[in-house]
């Protein structure tokens, strides 16, 4: 796998945004087969940041149901806390 099919998004959300501030952490969509490893060498080719420590956990799907009697599933996916160097920053616009 490359880096562009391991990390998948930066996800935006309030939480993360303080974490970035505070704690100098980003949140990552990452492949599911992907581990700890694979996931620092991503980021760090595609933001050229230093990663200083990876937090993985895998998040299941939510029951969704949107005007139809059918119940769905949310997709299953992977989530990466990347904790950077101090001084290094992700620009998220």
């Amino acid at each position: 796998m490359n880096s562009f099919e391991i990390v998948k998004t930066v996800r935006l959300t309030e939480k993360g945004t303080r974490q970035g501030e505070k704690l100098n952490q980003y949140t990552v969509v990452a492949d599911p087969r992907a581990n700890k490893v694979q996931i620092r060498q991503a980021v760090q080719e595609l933001f050229k940041v230093k990663v200083v420590r990876v937090n993985t956990l895998n998040v299941r799907g939510k029951p969704r149901r949107q005007r139809t009697s059918q119940a769905g599933v949310t997709s299953n996916w992977k989530k990466a806390i990347v904790t950077l160097k101090k001084g290094d920053k992700i620009t998220l616009t």
